[in-house]
Formats: C-alpha cells, sequence, structure tokens
C-alpha cells in the first residue's frame, strides 16, 4: 500500500515539473508580446502625449498584466522617488530585481537594458526610435520564442510522465 502510494506521488511530482517547464514555454511569447504592447504605449506617450516619463512608466504598469508591469513600476516608482537615480540606473536596477520573475530570457533583457541606456539621455526623435528598433528584436525573439515553444511544449509535458513512469518502474 505504501509503495502505491509512492508510487502515485512520483507520477503527479514528476507530471507537474513536466506541466511546469510546459507553461514556463507558453508564456515566454506572451509576456513578450506583453513587453511590445507596452513599448507601443511608451512610443506613443512619448510622441503624441509628452508625458514625463516617470508619469508614463506608471500608467503602462497600470495596463500590463505582471510580471511585465512590475519591471515598468519598479522603473517609474524609483524615477518618481526623488532618488537621483538616472534613468539607466533605473532601468538596470528594476531589471536585475524584477527579471526572474518572468519567463524571458538573455536577448529580451539584452534589448531592454539598450533601451534603458538612451531613454532620457536624447531627443525625442532619437528615442522614439530606439524604441521601435526594441520593439522590432522584441518581435524577432517573440517569433523564436513561439517557435521553441511548439517545438518544446509537449516534450516536456511527455518527458514528465514518462520521467516519472521509468523512476515508479525503477522502484517496484
Amino acid at each position: 500500500m505504501i509503495q502505491f502510494a509512492g508510487a502515485i506521488l512520483v507520477l503527479f511530482a514528476g507530471t507537474m515539473i513536466g506541466y511546469l517547464q510546459a507553461a514556463r514555454y507558453a508564456a515566454r511569447p506572451r509576456q513578450i508580446r506583453q513587453l511590445t504592447h507596452a513599448l507601443q504605449r511608451l512610443e506613443t506617450e512619448i510622441q503624441y502625449g509628452q508625458t514625463p516619463l516617470p508619469e508614463a512608466l506608471s500608467r503602462i504598469a497600470e495596463v500590463v498584466p505582471p510580471p511585465v508591469s512590475g519591471l515598468f513600476s519598479e522603473i517609474a516608482r524609483s524615477l518618481a522617488g526623488g532618488t537621483g537615480a538616472t534613468v539607466r540606473e533605473s532601468w538596470e536596477k528594476a531589471l536585475a530585481e524584477g527579471w526572474g520573475r518572468t519567463s524571458m530570457k538573455q536577448p529580451e533583457r539584452e534589448a531592454l537594458a539598450r533601451l534603458g541606456s538612451t531613454l532620457g539621455a536624447s531627443g525625442r526623435e532619437d528615442q522614439l526610435k530606439h524604441v521601435r528598433l526594441t520593439m522590432i528584436q522584441l518581435q524577432t525573439e517573440e517569433a523564436a520564442a513561439r517557435d521553441e515553444q511548439n517545438r518544446y511544449e509537449k516534450m516536456s509535458r511527455s518527458l514528465g510522465v514518462l520521467g516519472a513512469a521509468l523512476v515508479v518502474i525503477l522502484m517496484l
């Protein structure tokens, strides 16, 4: 009886591990899409609203779902806090603290870091060019993430179940 309960627990744990990994593959393209949407809103705020950057980032954080919203709210909080931090410093700090909560990978982080180093340091047109360039880079990464999702999502689920089944067979 105890062996049977242990086998069920191992099967359940292995299956959940596979499904959690598959969920990360599914979350990455969705989060990149959310990030691209947030940058489109930032572009609009810069171009038409001429809104101050902390306020624009706060507005974006309100519309974008977590965990992406956390990045923008942290940057806005840091800029509005009066700590004297530059946009670049605030941006890098938010990426360092909040990136682990996302499913995105290094190429997306590098694109955002490059954008953060140029925002607030140049004219409006130059900033718009950098935002558009970052959106193009993110769209490319989203396509790659979708390919990766199609390739590995189902395999992760299957490996979780089959790996757990193998462990159960070896236990018995």
